[in-house]
């Protein structure tokens, strides 16, 4: 059984940043390719950044490119976003999600594995 926990939100003032981590139990973290995703209230749930096993690559949408980056640390099994410059658009749960799979994906239905989610408050 994969256990994925994420901690780190929290409020924060616009411009302000935040660091969110997710650790992962149960299974094999190095192989996983590691997603964190936001859904806001009465929005789809959409990807905000993807990590190969490695670390090596990393994939983000336009809305948060430059602002949030995602790392891992496969020693301890633990995947970490930093979003910088949050703004009002970025209030959500934020979620970890883990795909089987050496490739990076996009769509929700791609990770196989996903934590309970963090929220995340702008206040402005």
């Amino acid at each position: 059984q994969v256990h994925l926990a994420e901690s780190g939100g929290g409020l924060v003032q616009a411009g302000g940043s935040l660091r969110l981590s997710c650790a992962v139990s149960g299974g094999t973290f190095s192989t996983y390719v590691m997603g964190w995703f936001r859904q806001a209230p009465g929005k789809e749930r959409e990807i905000v950044a993807a990590i190969s096993w490695s670390g090596a690559t990393t994939k983000y949408p336009d809305s948060v490119k430059g602002r949030f980056t995602i790392s891992r640390d496969n020693a301890k099994n633990t995947v970490y976003l930093q979003m910088n410059s949050l703004n009002p658009a970025d209030p959500a749960i934020y979620y970890c999600a883990a795909r089987r799979h050496w490739t990076i994906a996009v769509p929700v239905a791609e990770y196989e594995y996903w934590g309970q989610g963090t929220q995340v408050t702008v206040s402005s």
